[in-house]
């Protein structure tokens, strides 16, 4: 899941990109308002972290802005304010909810998962397809039962193949979920991190569940 987060406090910025990173998302940064609606409008995030007090334009001006433009990625708002006049005015821009500095990250984290569960339409936060089991809370994974340990990066792979299964995927969609926006989509990485999937998952199985697509990408599916 690829995350935009909209901090112009650097002290701030740098440990919710830790953490972020820390926790298996690709993150972009942003340090003022009109930066934000620029990668908005160009990447295809999963959800946006948006501060409210920012340089140029403010993040209830950003958010108003997206919803004009059809930008429907869910947006949490960060802010020192904790009037209930601010939070209206920021849910009624568009956000998705609200955190008051100063806040708790696993807090932040926790309202991560749900805006994106509520994105994908995901009930629960385990997801199975054939044997393969995904539990997102805890980021463990399971093939018939057993378990199996997969880096970062791996297992950011692993859950936007299982989020789509049964669609094909492309390296153009894995490259802008998985890895940050300085990721080149067409060198060979991709190609090597789904092998490394596939061994870990595949391996021994006579069901594969990951497939190729020569030309245009991968699917994985219950077949």
């Amino acid at each position: 899941m690829r995350i935009l987060v909209v901090e112009d406090e650097s002290r701030l910025a740098g440990f919710l990109n830790r953490g972020f990173k820390e926790a298996g998302y690709a993150v972009d940064m942003a340090a003022n308002g009109e930066e934000a609606l620029f990668l908005a409008e160009t990447n295809p995030y999963d959800l946006i972290v948006l501060d409210i007090m920012l340089p140029i334009f403010d993040g209830i001006s950003v958010c108003r802005k997206l919803r004009r433009g059809s930008i429907d990625v869910p947006v949490l708002m960060l802010t020192a304010r904790d009037d209930v006049e601010d939070k209206i005015s920021g849910l009624d821009a568009g956000a998705d909810d609200y955190l008051t500095k100063p806040f708790s990250f696993p807090e932040l984290l926790a309202r991560v998962r749900a805006l994106l569960r509520r994105k994908n339409a995901v009930k629960t936060t385990r997801l199975k397809v054939a044997d393969l089991e995904i539990e997102q809370t805890s980021r463990k994974v399971f093939r018939a039962g057993t378990e199996i340990s997969l880096t970062r990066t791996e297992y950011g792979l692993l859950e936007y193949l299982m989020l789509n299964s049964g669609q094909v995927v492309t390296r153009t969609m894995l490259s802008e979920h998985v890895w940050n926006d300085d990721f080149d989509a067409f060198s060979n990485v991709i190609n090597v991190y789904v092998n490394y999937v596939r061994k870990k998952i595949d391996h021994g199985h006579d069901k594969k569940l990951i497939h190729s697509l020569r030309g245009v990408g991968y699917m994985l599916k219950d077949a």
